[in-house]
C-alpha cells in the first residue's frame, strides 16, 4: 500500500521547481541543455523526411488549422496542442534522441517538443528562460525514474513516455511561469491523461512505440494550458494514496530522491547522446561487433555464429528471437540486437539508411541476423541497459569475444561536439524541407549560444 506522506511533497517539490532561476543553471548543465537542444531538433527534422510513421500526425495537425508554430522540416504552422503532437511523434521516431541510461528512458522526447510549442505561441521566450525550463523538466523526468523502488514494468507499464510526459508537463508549466500550486495542477492534470500499457513492446503490427512521445507532449501542453487557465488538481498527484507511485510502483518510491536540493549537480548533466539511430540497449553490440570486424578483418560470410550476452532489460531487445531475427517494421528493428549487429557487420555501420523497407529485407542482413543468439551471463542482472558482452565463432575456428561496460555516447566516454554537430547537419539534411549545409551550421550555431537569444520561436521558424 502507498505511504501518506501528508500534503507536503508535490507540493514542497513544485515550490523548489517555481523558485528556480537561469542563474540556479551551472554551465555543465546549460551546456547539456544546449546539446539536447541542438540534437532534439536534428532528429525531428529528419524524421519529417524519413519517417512516414508520422505523416498521419502532420495530416492531423494541419487538418485541425493553422497557428504559430511549425511542425519541424516542414512549412506547416499549427496550434501549440497540435506542434506539440507532431514533432512529439518525430522526436523517437528514429531512435535517434538523447537518452538517460541509469534509469533507462528519454527525458527530453516529450519534453523538446512542449518547450518549442509553447515558445512559438507565447514569443518571445527568452534563451535563458527557454534552457531553464529544460533543465527543470529533464530533472523531475529523471528522478521520478530514479526514485522508483518497484519497476514499473511489474504493473505492465512502459515507463519511459510516462517519465517523460511528467518532466515535460513541469518544464512546460516552468516556461509559462506558472506559481508552484499551478504546477502541482498541470501534474496531475497530466496524470490523468499520461499512460502507455507495456503492450507496446508485444505487438508485431504496431508502430506506436515509434511516434509514442506525441501523446505526453501534447498532454503536457493541454495540462498546463488548463492549469494556467485554473483548473484545480489533486493535493497529492505523486505520493497521494492513489497517486503516481501508487498507480504506477505500488507506492514503492524514495521521496528524498525527489525533495533533493536544486542545486550543483543536475541529470541532464548524465546524458547518452546517440552515435546510432536505434534502441540505447542494442549500442554496446553494435560497437563491439565493429570493433572485432576492424580488429579481425573478418566478413560476414566467414561468421558461423554470434552469441550475445545480455541483461534483463536488454531481452526485449532479443525475444522473440525469431521475430528479432526479421523484424517486419522499421521501429522493431531498431528495438532488435540481431538486426542490428547484422546490419552493422554487412553494411560496416548502422545509419539513417539502414531500418527502411529496403533494409528490412537485405538479404544479407537477413542470413546473419539468423545466426545471433542470446544468454543473459551470471551478474548480468547488475548491469546497465548499455553494457553487453559479445562472442563471435568463424567458419576458421577462431572464437572472437568482447565485453563493454559502457557503450559510446555517455559522460564516461562522450561523443564529440564535432560529432554532434556532424549528426545534426546529416539529419538536418534529410527533412522533408531539407536545410543546406549553411543554414544548418548557421542554426546550429544560434542553437549552441541560446544563453544570449531573446526570442527561441523565431530561432526554430528559421529551421524551416
Amino acid at each position: 500500500m502507498a505511504k501518506d506522506f501528508g500534503a507536503m511533497l508535490t507540493h514542497e517539490l513544485t515550490e523548489r521547481f517555481a523558485a528556480f532561476q537561469p542563474s540556479d543553471v551551472p554551465t555543465a548543465a546549460l551546456n547539456s541543455a544546449k546539446y539536447a537542444l541542438l540534437d532534439g531538433i536534428g532528429v525531428m527534422m529528419a524524421a519529417s523526411g524519413l519517417s512516414p510513421d508520422v505523416d498521419v500526425f502532420s495530416q492531423l495537425a494541419t487538418g485541425m488549422g493553422p497557428g504559430p508554430c511549425r511542425i519541424l522540416g516542414t512549412q506547416h504552422n499549427v496550434t501549440p496542442l497540435m506542434a506539440a503532437l507532431a514533432n512529439g511523434a518525430m522526436m523517437h521516431a528514429l531512435d535517434y534522441e538523447d537518452s538517460f541510461d541509469p534509469a533507462p528512458g528519454h527525458p527530453n522526447a516529450s519534453l523538446v517538443p512542449a518547450l518549442l510549442a509553447l515558445s512559438q505561441s507565447r514569443a518571445p521566450v527568452s534563451g535563458p528562460r527557454f534552457l531553464t525550463a529544460m533543465v527543470a523538466g529533464c530533472e523531475l523526468a529523471c528522478r521520478m525514474a530514479m526514485a522508483l523502488e518497484q519497476r514499473m514494468e511489474v504493473g505492465g507499464w512502459y515507463p519511459p513516455p510516462i517519465l517523460a510526459g511528467h518532466g515535460a508537463t513541469l518544464g512546460a508549466a516552468h516556461l509559462l511561469g506558472l506559481s508552484s500550486q499551478q504546477m502541482a495542477d498541470a501534474l496531475s492534470l497530466a496524470l490523468c491523461q499520461m499512460t502507455m500499457p507495456g503492450e507496446i513492446k508485444y505487438s508485431e503490427r504496431t508502430v506506436i512505440r515509434a511516434i509514442r512521445e506525441a501523446f505526453p507532449a501534447q498532454t503536457a501542453v493541454q495540462s498546463v494550458l488548463l492549469a494556467e487557465q485554473g483548473l484545480a488538481g489533486f493535493e497529492q498527484p505523486l505520493e497521494g494514496r492513489a497517486g503516481f507511485y501508487a498507480l504506477y510502483a505500488d507506492g514503492r518510491f524514495s521521496p528524498d530522491v525527489l525533495l533533493a536540493p536544486l542545486e550543483g549537480h543536475f541529470h541532464i548533466e548524465e546524458l547518452t547522446f546517440k552515435a546510432w539511430p536505434s534502441c540505447r540497449g542494442t549500442h554496446p553490440f553494435i560497437e563491439m561487433a565493429l570493433a572485432l570486424q576492424a580488429q579481425h578483418g573478418f566478413a560476414p560470410d566467414d561468421i558461423r555464429g554470434i552469441r550475445v550476452g545480455v541483461g534483463p532489460m536488454q531481452r526485449m531487445l532479443v525475444e522473440p528471437i525469431d521475430r528479432k531475427r526479421a523484424p517486419a517494421v522499421a521501429i522493431d528493428a531498431k528495438f532488435s540486437v540481431p538486426f542490428c549487429v547484422a546490419t552493422a557487420l554487412v553494411d560496416g555501420g548502422v545509419g539513417l539508411d539502414s531500418f527502411g523497407a529496403d533494409s528490412l529485407r537485405n538479404a544479407a542482413v537477413l542470413k546473419l541476423a539468423a545466426k545471433v543468439d542470446f544468454e543473459e551471463p551470471e551478474g548480468a542482472a547488475q548491469w546497465r541497459g548499455d553494457a553487453g558482452t559479445i562472442a563471435i565463432t568463424l567458419a576458421d575456428g577462431r572464437y572472437l569475444s568482447a565485453t563493454l561496460p559502457l557503450a559510446r555516447g555517455t559522460p564516461e566516454s562522450p561523443l564529440s561536439e564535432q560529432e554532434l554537430l556532424d549528426k545534426f547537419l546529416d539529419c538536418t539534411a534529410r527533412a522533408a524541407v531539407p536545410l543546406s549545409a549553411q543554414q544548418a551550421r548557421q542554426l546550429a550555431d544560434r542553437i549552441l549560444a541560446l544563453e544570449s537569444c531573446e526570442d527561441v520561436g523565431a530561432l526554430i521558424a528559421f529551421a524551416d
